[in-house]
C-alpha cells in the first residue's frame, strides 16, 4: 500500500512539472506575442544581397536576427500587402544597368521570417527604387529612378504578379546639371482613399498625380497632372498625414520638407510651406532620403545623409511643421526610417554605415533617444514592420 502511494505521488508530481513547464512556455510565447516581425533589405549583390528577417522586442528595443532570404539581389525597396501575407521586393542582378529590374513576389510564411518566392515580373525601367501596394491588395506600383518612369502591376489572388498593365514615362529636366538632366522618378505613393497615386520626380522637380483604378490595375494622369517644387529641390519621398489632409515631401537636393494640402475630392495638391532639415550653420554636403510620421500624426522625422542625422518636427493642428531637434543617426548615410505601430520606437537604416539604429520617441516632445543596440548589417536600405 505504501509503495502504491509513493508511486502515485511521484507520477502526480511528474505530471504537475510537465503541465507547469507547458504553461510556462505558453506564458513566454504570450509575452513575445506583441513583438514585431521586421524585414530589412540589404542593398548588395550576390550572397550579401538579402532580405533579413528580425524579431523586434518592443520593450527592450532589441533586434534579433531570424532568417535571411538570399535569392534576391540589390533589394533596394520592399512593400507588404495589406493582408500581410505577401512581400514585394526590387530584384536587380545589376542595379541601374542596361536591363530592367524586376519585382520579386514572396509569400510570408507565418511568423518564421521565411519568404517563399512566388514569381518575378519586369518593372519596365532601370534603377527601380520604390514600391507601394494599394489598399485592396490588387496592385503594386513601382518608380524607376534611372529611366524616370512609373508602372503598375496586377497582383493575383495568390500574391504573385502579372505583367505591368500601365507604364508612364516622365519627361523634362531641371536646373541642376549633375542630377537633373532628365527625369528620375524616386517614389510613388497611393492616397488614403486608394483613388490616386503621386510620384516624386527628383530630375524634373515635380510631383506627378495619377488616378488609380484597382479593378484594372491601371494608372492615368490626374486632372492636375503635376505640381512643381522649387527649382533644384529634387523631391524624393512622399508620405500622407494619418488624417488624410496633408502630403509631405522630402527634397533630396534642397534638404527640406514641403507640406501640401491634399484635396481628396479632386486629388489636387496645394503647396503651403517648406522647412529645412539642417542646422542654419551647416555648410557641408548633405542629401535627404526618407521621412515618416508617427501613427498619432503628432511628429515627423526626416533623414540627412552627409550630416548623418534625423530631423524631428512637431505637427500642428493645421499640419504646420515646427522643427524640434536634429539628432545623430548613429551611423553614416541614414537611408530609410520605420516607426512601430505604437509610435514608441523609430528604426533607422544607415546604408553606408552598415547598421540599423533604434531610438525611443518621447510621447510628449517627439525627441529621439538611442534605444537598445544597433544591429550590424551590410547596406540596409529599407525597413518594413509586420505587427
Amino acid at each position: 500500500m505504501t509503495k502504491n502511494v509513493t508511486l502515485f505521488f511521484l507520477l502526480s508530481r511528474s505530471l504537475f512539472l510537465v503541465l507547469a513547464s507547458t504553461m510556462s512556455g505558453n506564458a513566454k510565447h504570450t509575452a513575445n506575442a506583441e513583438d514585431l516581425l521586421v524585414f530589412i533589405s540589404a542593398f548588395a549583390a550576390g550572397d550579401e544581397g538579402a532580405i533579413h528577417a528580425c524579431r523586434l522586442d518592443t520593450d527592450t528595443g532589441q533586434l534579433e536576427p531570424m532568417h535571411r532570404t538570399t535569392d534576391v539581389e540589390h533589394p533596394f525597396f520592399l512593400a507588404i500587402s495589406p493582408d500581410q501575407r505577401s512581400l514585394y521586393s526590387i530584384h536587380a542582378p545589376t542595379f541601374g544597368g542596361k536591363e530592367p529590374e524586376q519585382i520579386a513576389a514572396y509569400e510570408i510564411e507565418g511568423r518564421t521570417g521565411r519568404l517563399k518566392l512566388l514569381n518575378r515580373q519586369s518593372t519596365l525601367g532601370m534603377a527601380s527604387c520604390y514600391l507601394d501596394v494599394d489598399a485592396t491588395g490588387k496592385v503594386v506600383l513601382v518608380a524607376n529612378y534611372a529611366t524616370g518612369s512609373v508602372a503598375s502591376l496586377p497582383i493575383r489572388s495568390d500574391g504573385s504578379l502579372d505583367k505591368a498593365t500601365s507604364f508612364l514615362q516622365h519627361t523634362g529636366s531641371s536646373v541642376n546639371p549633375a542630377r537633373q538632366k532628365e527625369p528620375h522618378a524616386h517614389s510613388i505613393v497611393i492616397s488614403p482613399d486608394n483613388r490616386y497615386a503621386y510620384a516624386a520626380d527628383l530630375g524634373i522637380d515635380q510631383i506627378l498625380g495619377y488616378r488609380l483604378d484597382p479593378t484594372t490595375a491601371k494608372l492615368a494622369p490626374n486632372r492636375q497632372p503635376n505640381v512643381r517644387t522649387s527649382p533644384g529641390a529634387g523631391p524624393r519621398h512622399l508620405t500622407f498625414h494619418p488624417n488624410g489632409q496633408y502630403l509631405y515631401v522630402i527634397h533630396e537636393l534642397e534638404n527640406a520638407v514641403t507640406r501640401f494640402d491634399w484635396i481628396a475630392k479632386s486629388g489636387m495638391l496645394i503647396e503651403k510651406e517648406t522647412i529645412s532639415t539642417l542646422p542654419a550653420d551647416w555648410s557641408g554636403t548633405s542629401h535627404c532620403a526618407d521621412l515618416k510620421i508617427t501613427p498619432n500624426g503628432r511628429f515627423l522625422y526626416g533623414t540627412n545623409r552627409g550630416h548623418d542625422s534625423i530631423a524631428a518636427y512637431a505637427i500642428g493642428n493645421n499640419g504646420h511643421l515646427t522643427r524640434i531637434g536634429i539628432e545623430p543617426s548613429l551611423g553614416a548615410g541614414p537611408q530609410n526610417l520605420a516607426i512601430t505601430p505604437d509610435g514608441k520606437l523609430l528604426l533607422c537604416a544607415n546604408m553606408p554605415g552598415n547598421n540599423v539604429a533604434l531610438f525611443t520617441i518621447d510621447p510628449a516632445t517627439g525627441r529621439l533617444k538611442p534605444a537598445g543596440k544597433s544591429l550590424a548589417m551590410p547596406k540596409p536600405s529599407c525597413i518594413m514592420l509586420l505587427p
